[in-house]
């Protein structure tokens, strides 16, 4: 069942060393601010957690795995100042999840938009039904996924990341995803993904905790600097949410 709270669910069970994540949001798993923020401090609560060895994350429903952020929330931003704060929300989530000391895998069962692709972007290890198709729809409402981009980037290549940004009303398929590097592997049903989730994280858990950490490490080497760059990348989203394009653009795109 899927949520029906304005502000979404977040949900963590801690079973055999694996943590297990789960947001969910009535608007397709969308993220308003305050559920991002949750996200975020969950993190990094379980990056000293030492009874747990690794992170999986999913979303509920069997439809879109996440629409990225609230469209709702994106409307009522007036001030450059709430801009800021709104696009901040995915890059401090990013940030969490560069900055925990957990591995963290994605199960990814359906479509995902935005600021959820940069989500995925961000787990060490993710693993995707057929119908994880991916868009970043950003420039066509006047904005830029600039926040994500280089957690997309480091994962896709800068190719891959201007192809599916330019081409903003393009689909991309699981199959592209996983060929450019962003799924590791893709199944036909979500059956068959939860099985292969399953298996890694038993194997991954039970694996040297202090090794998984110090190879965190290593994969997530020379990022050091995102911590100010997905900051000073939220103030130009910021900004451009408050143009004449993007506020027609965006009671274009409600109507």
């Amino acid at each position: 069942m899927g949520t029906d709270r304005a502000n979404g669910s977040l949900f963590t069970k801690i079973e055999n060393n694996i943590a297990t994540i789960e947001f969910g949001h009535p608007a397709s798993n969308s993220f308003p601010s305050v559920l991002l923020k949750r996200l975020a401090d969950e993190f990094n609560k379980l990056s000293t957690d030492d009874d747990v060895h690794l992170i999986v994350l999913k979303s509920e429903g069997e439809k879109a795995f996440c629409a990225g952020a609230s469209f709702d929330e994106l409307m009522a931003i007036t001030t450059e100042a709430e801009g800021e704060a709104f696009f901040s929300g995915f890059g401090n989530v990013i940030n969490a999840m560069r900055n925990c000391k957990k591995l963290t895998v994605g199960r990814v069962q359906g479509k995902t938009v935005g600021g959820g692709v940069g989500l995925v972007a961000a787990c060490d290890y993710a693993v995707a039904t057929e119908a994880a198709a991916i868009k970043l729809s950003e420039l066509s409402i006047g904005i830029g996924p600039f926040v994500i981009a280089p957690a997309v980037e480091r994962k896709i290549g800068v190719a891959a990341l201007a192809e599916l940004t330019l081409a903003a009303t393009e689909w991309k398929n699981a199959y592209w995803a996983k060929e450019k590097g962003l799924y590791a592997k893709v199944f036909e049903t979500i059956a068959e993904v939860d099985k292969e989730v399953e298996i890694l994280s038993e194997k991954l858990a039970g694996y040297n905790p202090e090794a998984l950490t110090a190879m965190k490490k290593v994969l997530w080497d020379n990022t050091q600097s995102w911590d100010s760059i997905l900051t000073k990348r939220a103030k130009i989203s910021g900004t451009l949410v408050l143009s004449h394009f993007t506020k027609n653009a965006l009671e274009k795109f409600k109507k």
